[in-house]
């Protein structure tokens, strides 16, 4: 599922920016680079089924707040600008986000996360095809949850471990496991949850996976055991 967007933005070096942080992302397709509102609005018209505008706010004539009030069926909207006093405005047309110039790829990809998530919620059970997103070190990794045998929470961060290698991210336990429940993920251990589908056996407390061990931890264990019983 691709996001379909469009930049509208009067500085040449923004569109710039973005279009470098747009290609580093696999799930955004960037139709059109406009330089001011009037040309947004005959993009729009020739294609309805834009899903994401990046909107700068402070532009000539045509403001893009005022542009993007005068929207019938106005798509999300990323709002991106150099000035704070357009946040509450901004927000107020309820905006995905808010981005203040100049930004980071990590704060863009925050913003763009969550307008993944609204079209998922939106589209559901559509995700992404049945992939989820990880990023580990500014790479974002297409990953089927299929492939995930268990995910280990490691301090700060998360191994999310597939048949020959993990992948080491920053997103939070709680955030990962959450978006793997519905793909017969359970947790087993206050630092451990795994796919059912890749256990191989159970012995105490111990869960063996391909040639893994995870742990069973007793405030885990009756409701785990339940799950298997009915699996």
């Amino acid at each position: 599922m691709k996001i379909k967007c469009i930049i509208v933005d009067d500085e040449p070096s923004s569109q710039d920016v973005l279009q470098t942080f747009i290609a580093d992302v696999f799930f955004l397709d960037l139709i059109e680079v406009c330089n001011n509102a009037l040309e947004a609005i005959e993009v729009l018209n020739k294609n309805p089924k834009i899903d994401l505008l990046f909107l700068d706010i402070n532009m000539p004539k045509i403001s893009g707040l005022t542009l993007y009030r005068s929207l019938q069926n106005p798509p999300s909207v990323i709002f991106t600008t150099a000035y704070t006093q357009y946040a509450i405005d901004g927000f107020n047309l309820n905006a995905v986000d808010y981005l203040l110039k100049p930004f980071s790829f990590e704060r863009f990809f925050t913003a763009v996360n969550k307008v993944l998530e609204k079209q998922t919620i939106d589209h559901t059970p559509t995700k992404l095809n049945h992939s989820i997103i990880i990023k580990s070190n500014k790479v974002l990794h297409n990953i089927s949850p299929e492939a995930i045998l268990y995910i280990e929470a490691f301090g700060d961060y998360v191994k999310v471990h597939l048949k020959d290698k993990f992948i080491l991210t920053n997103s939070t336990f709680k955030s990962i496991l959450s978006t793997l429940k519905q793909y017969a993920f359970v947790r087993t251990h206050k630092s451990f949850a795994i796919n059912l589908k890749h256990l191989n056996s159970i012995s105490g407390n111990t869960i063996m996976i391909n040639n893994h061990k995870v742990p069973i931890g007793q405030t885990y264990k009756t409701a785990f055991l339940k799950t298997v019983n009915k699996a």
